[in-house]
């Protein structure tokens, strides 16, 4: 067959689909109107719709909503153009199963050039994922590092979260990654394309945490110089991340109960009804049911609040990972040009006999502080904080001389820029140890 020939056949519009149907990806093509045009046989395997429902009718429609979920370019106004873009994404099958694609979107012109509509391909990843999970091949998911067993659970738990919108509590010692875990359940799920506004409840004073989280009118106070929108109004159509919940003072629960329970809020000083639709993660370092027991936290909003509950393992329980996330934090410092020759097999040894009381959040800083003191060459014990050296839980005796020494506090100046409270961070120490350290340096301040 001359090449003549095979243009021939790929313009013939009947040959065009048999070579479509027998690839192995699902293709789907529509209109700028949303009509449906072409849908393959893997389509049909892996979405479980068959061609005749589909040819000819709206995709939403048919499909029970936007396909791509909130990554949907059709959900608003047409587009006048659509670049070629690749992202991961869950579905909801015919039948209800939650499948696992990627997704491949390209933007289809005519002779003119002119933007007509669009070709999407995609492959079914649920099954290999599955089958890595339970080898033990998977390193990440959703940008959390892990291969423990302990966390391929929580992985699975992200997944099956991301097709219904229950409410989650995740629990976790400080420093375990609650944030990020948060961030997944709303980045795999059909809200990723709203808003995830996190909030430290317990670092909001009292007096202001009622206008952070609902907002104010103008006037309701001294200072309330216009009206002011609250994290759950900027949460509307996403995820808010409710992190120290426990610390909510009395009065504030009974406020999010309410609008757990309605979805319903008013601004500080204000009298209308304002109706969102958001999801809420929760967390907390302390155990909230105990928190309950003890009377200093709601039991209906315990209930509320833990549809859903997931446990984080601390780092002392899942210590195989540890090479795992040192190999990441070297590799997002080279990208920032830290470079490193690597850790030496007894600087890893520490690591992985030490308790990590600060866990994930402890060894990143850590290897921080290696990458500065070792000058990008090979990190030796000696590069690591002292209390990792030392192998405490920073049960040394007082007096910041015993915890730092001057070569490697003048290293992380340098390296932070002077900012003291980010040479504290990296030091591993509080900022009122690095001061008096410095006050002993000849006066230095």
């Amino acid at each position: 067959m001359n090449d003549l020939d095979l243009e021939g056949l790929l313009a013939d519009k009947r040959n065009l689909e048999q070579i479509l149907d027998n690839l192995m990806e699902g293709i789907i093509a529509h209109d700028k109107n949303r009509r449906i045009l072409f849908f393959n046989r893997a389509a049909e395997a892996i979405t479980g719709f068959r061609k005749q429902e589909v040819i000819g009718r709206d995709c939403h429609e048919v499909l029970g909503g936007p396909f791509c979920g909130s990554k949907c370019s059709f959900c608003a106004e047409t587009p006048d153009s659509l670049t070629h873009a690749s992202y991961p994404l869950n579905i909801l099958t015919k039948s209800g199963e939650t499948r696992r694609i990627e997704m491949s979107v390209t933007g289809m012109t005519d002779e003119k050039g002119c933007f007509v509509g669009v070709l999407a391909a995609f492959r079914d990843m649920t099954d290999l994922i599955g089958l890595k999970t339970r080898l033990g091949e998977l390193a990440s998911f959703a940008g959390i590092i892990g291969q423990d067993q302990k966390m391929l659970k929580i992985f699975e738990e992200i997944r099956d979260l991301a097709t219904n919108d229950f409410t989650v509590h995740v629990s976790g010692e400080t420093g375990t990654g609650k944030e990020l875990v948060a961030a997944a359940i709303h980045h795999e799920s059909y809200r990723s394309g709203g808003p995830f506004v996190p909030v430290n409840c317990g670092a909001l004073p009292e007096g202001l945490l009622e206008s952070e989280l609902f907002g104010h009118v103008k006037g309701a106070f001294s200072g309330a110089i216009r009206d002011k929108k609250g994290r759950f109004e900027l949460a509307h159509g996403g995820t808010i991340f409710l992190d120290e919940v426990s610390d909510l003072p009395k009065p504030m629960q009974v406020k999010l109960l309410r609008v757990l329970q309605g979805n319903t809020f008013e601004r500080v000083g204000g009298e209308k009804a304002i109706t969102v639709d958001v999801r809420v993660i929760s967390a907390a370092n302390r155990d909230l049911k105990r928190e309950m027991e003890k009377q200093n936290f709601r039991e209906d909003l315990y209930y509320r609040l833990n549809v859903v509950p997931i446990r984080l393992p601390p780092l002392r329980e899942r210590k195989n990972d540890i090479p795992l996330l040192v190999a990441h934090f070297l590799e997002e410092a080279a990208g920032r040009g830290q470079t490193s020759k690597g850790l030496s097999k007894d600087a890893l040894s520490l690591m992985m006999n030490y308790p990590w009381p600060g866990n994930i959040r402890e060894l990143r800083n850590a290897v921080h502080f290696a990458l500065v003191t070792s000058k990008g060459g090979v990190i030796y014990p000696d590069n690591l904080p002292i209390e990792l050296r030392k192998g405490t839980l920073g049960c040394a005796k007082p007096g910041p001389s015993r915890k730092l020494d001057k070569d490697a506090v003048i290293a992380v100046l340098r390296e932070s820029g002077g900012n003291k409270a980010k040479a504290a961070k990296l030091l591993g120490v509080g900022r009122a140890t690095l001061y008096r350290f410095l006050a002993d340096m000849h006066g230095v301040s």
